[in-house]
């Protein structure tokens, strides 16, 4: 019996379709899926960057939202769409890992806020005369760096334990 440890350079995709309409009908299905993403987080990180009036937490962490709803639009779907387009069928070990960390980073950070901003609400809610006091600019910026930080090393820890795993052939 021989010794065959391999390093895995590519994985292969399953595509989506086999017929080239049915390619292009995914690729342009993605394309709107991103364009539509893109403008209304664009939107909304506009609104809130420009209009002074909005300097509020709950529109500084929309904000933040928006940027993780960015993020994770950016990291799946122009892979997506160029394998439609083009018929290819793998990614990159390098692509893989980086996809799967961004993924998890994003969708850490998200999580992370949605909790923040249900926190927010209650804040806003029952305890509307210590809003100002709770939730400051500082503890703002504090909790949604906190945010940030929790889902890079979530998402670090996720992907250094399933890219550390032995590959089967």
């Amino acid at each position: 019996m021989s010794n065959s440890s391999s390093s895995i350079s590519h994985f292969l995709l399953l595509a989506l379709a086999d017929t080239w309409q049915l390619q292009l009908l995914h690729f342009c299905f993605f394309l709107g899926i991103s364009l539509a993403a893109l403008l209304g987080s664009g939107l909304i990180i506009s609104a809130a960057a420009c209009g002074h009036h909005l300097h509020t937490p709950m529109f500084f962490f929309l904000l933040n939202l928006a940027l993780t709803d960015l993020g994770s639009i950016c990291t799946t779907v122009p892979k997506a769409m160029h394998n439609s387009l083009w018929g290819t069928r793998t990614i990159s070990y390098a692509e893989c890992a980086t996809q799967v960390f961004l993924i998890f980073f994003f969708f850490g950070a998200e999580y992370s806020l949605l909790t923040i901003m249900s926190y927010d609400s209650y804040v806003s809610i029952c305890k509307a005369l210590h809003y100002g006091t709770l939730l400051g600019s500082r503890a703002c910026a504090h909790t949604a760096a906190a945010a940030w930080a929790s889902a890079f090393l979530y998402s670090l820890l996720h992907t250094a334990n399933t890219f550390s795993l032995p590959v089967v052939l």
